[in-house]
C-alpha cells in the first residue's frame, strides 16, 4: 500500500521532534519508565564482553529516552485537545463497513474512479501516515485488514485538516466516513469526509520494518504483539475456530458439557505436582485441579451417560516450548464403551478440527508434512520399544533390576554418575519400560500415532487388559513427537481395584520421592526432587462415589493448546496461548 512505506520516516520524525521538545515537558511530566530484560536461559547464562554491554545498556537507554519523549508529546496533545473541546477517548462510533467488507465490495471499481454515491464509515487503528501538503494518505487496521485513508484538504474543513496533520499519529484509534475512490495507483480507499479521533495512543509502535522481534517481550506485551505482527491474533482466531469445531463435535455424538470444581479439596485424577492456595473463611489449603477426571466420573455415577469438559488445568512443574503451567484439556466420559470407541472419537475430532482450520487432511508442521488420513497407525508400547531397542522388556518378568541393566545399555539412556535419577527411581519393570519409552520412541512418532496397552504400573486408573496380564486398556496419542491424548478403559471396581490402585500409587510416589532426594548431587537434580515433593492423598469421597455403582466406561482427555500448535504450525506452546506464565521480570 502506498502508505504503508512511512511508518519507518514517521517513527523518525517523532524522534527528532521529541528531541526537540523533551526539554520543555520534562519539568513538568515524570513518565514512567518501562526496563525490560530476556529472562531465558540462553539471556540468563550468555556473557558478552563489558564492550558489548555497554553498547546494548546505551541503545536501551536512548531507546527508552525516545520513548519518554513521544509519550511526553501526546500527553500533550491530549491536553490541547481537550482544551479545544475534543475528548480523545470517545464512548462510540457507528460503522458501516470492516475493511474487508470495503475491499471486497468496492473491488471493481477502476483505478481513478470514484464512488461519490456511497457513504461509509469506518474505525480502526492507524499503522501508517504521510502527508504532502494539501493532501495525507493513513493505513487504517481493524480486526479484518487493512484500507488507505484518503484526506485531502479541499473535503475536511480547515480546522480538521489542521488537526490531522498536528494531532494524529500512528497508533491512534480513528473513526472516518466519507466516500469511496480508488487512486491512479489502483489503491482502494475511503475519501474522508470528516474523522474522530477515539482513542489518542501514548506510546508508539515499534518500527514497521523491524517489528517486535524480542521474543520474551512479545509473550509478555502480547497487546503489542498483535499491533505489530497481525498474523499473531491468525493464531488466536484459529485456537476460537478449534475450540468450537471441538463443540459441535461432542454435541453431534450427543456429550453434555458440565463445569466441575476448579478449587479443589484433593489434587486427583493425574500425578502432577499440584498448586496450593489458602481458603480463609474455611481456613484449610485447596488446590487447583491437576485435572477434571474425578469429578466427571462422578457425573456418570448420577447418571449423565456423555459427558465433556473444556477447561483450564493448572499443574506446578516446569516451562518450555511443550509445558505451561496452565493449560486446556478437553476431557470426556462415555459409558458404556471401552478404549476403542476413544480411539475413534480422537480421529473424529482432530479431522474434523484441521478440516475447519485447513480445509484438508495434509498439513505442514516445521517444515514435515502430517497426515491426518484415517485410520491412524496403531501399536503397543512394548512393541515399539523393541523395534527401536530390540529389548523386549515383557521377558524381565518382575526382575527390575535386569530391566534396569538392560536399560543402560540403550543409546541416550544416561549411565554412571550421569544416570538420570528417574531410572534410578523406577519401581518396577513397567516403570524402566516407560522411562525407555519417553527417551527413545517418543520422539520419533512423527506421523499421528495410538500408543497402546501400558503397564498397570503407570496407569492406575486404567482397567486390567483382558488379554494380558500386568497391561491396562489404555492409549496415548502421538503426533509430532508429542502426546495430544491420553484414554482409559476405565476402572469401576471400587474395592479390589481402584483402592488398591490409588494405595499403590501413593507408596510409589513416596518411594520415588525418597529415593530421589537420597540420590540428589545437583541444582538439576534437586528440581527433579521437588517435582515430587508435593504428598499425594487418597479421594475418598471419589471412592465412596464408585461404591454406589459407575457404569462400565471409557475416557480420555486431548490437550487443546498442543492441537492449536499442530494446526498453526507454532513451535512453541507460549505462541498458542495469549498470555503465557513467565518469569519475573528483573
Amino acid at each position: 500500500m502506498e502508505a504503508l512505506r512511512v511508518w519507518r520516516v514517521s517513527s523518525n520524525l517523532f524522534g527528532l521532534a521529541a528531541s526537540r521538545v523533551a526539554t520543555a515537558t520534562a519539568a513538568a511530566t515524570r513518565p514512567l519508565r518501562l526496563h525490560t530484560r530476556c529472562c531465558s536461559a540462553a539471556a540468563a547464562t550468555a556473557k558478552p564482553p563489558p564492550q558489548d554491554r555497554r553498547r546494548r545498556s546505551a541503545s536501551s537507554s536512548a531507546s527508552t529516552s525516545d520513548r519518554d519523549s513521544i509519550r511526553a508529546i501526546r500527553l500533550k496533545k491530549v491536553e490541547e485537545l481537550r482544551g479545544k473541546g475534543l475528548e480523545p477517548y470517545a464512548y462510540k462510533w457507528d460503522r458501516t463497513h470492516t475493511t474487508k467488507e470495503l475491499q471486497e465490495e468496492y473491488t471493481h471499481l477502476e483505478n481513478g474512479e470514484v464512488c461519490e454515491e456511497a457513504a461509509v464509515s469506518i474505525a480502526g487503528r492507524i499503522v501508517a501516515r504521510r502527508a504532502f501538503g494539501k493532501l495525507v494518505f493513513m493505513t487504517i487496521r481493524d480486526d479484518t485488514g487493512t484500507i488507505q485513508l484518503y484526506c485531502e484538504k479541499d473535503s475536511l474543513s480547515e480546522d480538521q485538516f489542521e488537526q490531522l496533520k498536528a494531532f494524529i499519529d500512528i497508533g491512534d484509534i480513528l473513526g472516518a466516513s466519507g466516500s469511496i475512490k480508488k487512486t491512479e495507483k489502483g489503491e482502494l480507499s475511503v475519501y474522508v469526509k470528516t474523522f474522530e479521533i477515539l482513542t489518542k495512543s501514548l506510546l508508539p509502535l515499534p518500527d514497521k520494518y523491524h517489528g517486535l522481534t524480542d521474543v520474551d517481550k512479545r509473550y509478555r506485551q502480547r497487546y503489542v504483539d498483535m499491533i505489530a505482527n497481525p498474523e499473531v491474533a491468525d493464531v488466536f482466531r484459529t485456537r476460537a475456530k478449534v475450540v468450537s469445531e471441538i463443540r459441535k463435535t461432542m454435541e453431534s455424538f450427543g456429550f453434555i458439557e458440565v463445569e466441575t470444581p476448579v478449587l479443589q479439596g484433593a489434587a486427583g485424577g493425574a500425578e502432577a505436582r499440584p498448586f496450593i492456595t489458602y481458603h480463609n473463611s474455611l481456613q484449610r489449603d485447596l488446590y487447583l485441579r491437576i485435572a477434571t477426571e474425578l469429578h466427571l466420573k462422578r457425573m456418570l455415577v448420577g447418571g449423565l451417560e456423555k459427558v465433556y469438559e473444556i477447561g483450564r488445568i493448572f499443574r506446578n512443574e516446569g516451562i518450555s516450548t511443550r509445558h505451561n503451567p496452565e493449560f486446556t484439556t478437553i476431557e470426556m466420559y462415555e459409558a458404556y464403551s471401552d478404549y476403542e470407541s476413544m480411539m475413534n472419537m480422537a480421529e473424529e475430532i482432530v479431522t474434523r478440527c484441521a478440516i475447519a482450520t485447513h480445509g484438508k487432511l495434509k498439513i505442514d508442521y516445521q517444515g514435515t508434512e502430517i497426515s491426518l488420513e484415517r485410520p491412524w497407525r496403531r501399536d503397543t508400547m512394548h512393541s515399539l520399544v523393541k523395534e527401536a531397542t530390540g529389548i523386549d522388556f515383557s521377558s524381565f518378568g518382575q526382575d527390575v533390576e535386569s530391566a534396569k541393566n538392560a536399560a543402560r545399555g540403550v543409546p541416550g539412556i544416561k549411565i554412571g554418575s550421569d544416570e538420570s535419577t528417574s531410572l534410578q527411581a523406577c519401581s518396577s519393570v513397567g516403570h524402566v519400560l516407560n522411562e525407555v519409552f519417553e527417551t527413545v520412541v517418543e520422539s520419533t512418532l512423527i506421523q499421528p500415532t495410538f500408543v497402546l496397552d501400558y503397564p498397570v504400573e503407570i496407569s492406575p486408573l486404567a482397567k486390567p487388559h483382558r488379554s494380558y496380564a500386568g497391561l491396562t486398556e489404555r492409549f496415548e496419542l502421538f503426533i509430532c513427537g508429542r502426546e495430544i491424548g491420553n484414554a482409559f478403559s476405565e476402572l469401576t471396581d471400587p474395592i479390589d481395584q481402584l483402592r488398591s490402585r490409588f494405595e499403590n500409587q501413593i507408596k510409589q510416589h513416596n518411594a520415588k520421592r525418597a529415593a530421589m532426594t537420597k540420590e540428589v548431587k545437583s541444582v538439576e537434580g534437586q528440581e527433579d526432587v521437588d517435582d515430587y515433593s508435593y504428598e499425594v492423598s487418597l479421594d475418598e469421597d471419589f471412592l465412596t462415589s464408585l461404591e454406589y455403582g459407575m457404569p462400565p466406561a471409557s475416557g480420555m482427555g486431548l490437550g487443546i493448546d498442543r492441537l492449536v500448535m499442530l494446526l498453526t504450525n507454532s513451535a512453541s506452546i507460549r505462541d498458542v496461548i495469549a498470555f503465557p506464565v513467565l518469569k519475573v521480570q528483573q
